[in-house]
């Protein structure tokens, strides 16, 4: 009989643990989801920087290559 009750006991205790890991993952899995949804936004943010980038007018100051030599070259 005592047999029995323990099994019974070890049943009910990975139950409950099956119970939690079940509520950690749910819970994991909804952090997954809101961060994957803000990294989607941050990429399209960064892709609209970007095109807005490319968009600019060229500065007026010459690149390094562009410049003539000082005098004493």
């Amino acid at each position: 009989m005592d047999n029995v009750q323990n099994f019974k006991q070890r049943i009910k205790e990975l139950e409950m643990k099956v119970t939690f890991q079940e509520s950690v993952i749910e819970d994991l899995n909804q952090s997954l989801v809101a961060q994957q949804f803000l990294l989607d936004k941050i990429q399209r943010q960064l892709r609209h920087l970007a095109n807005k980038l490319k968009d600019l007018q060229p500065s007026n100051i010459a690149s390094q290559s562009e410049e003539t030599p000082p005098p004493h070259y």
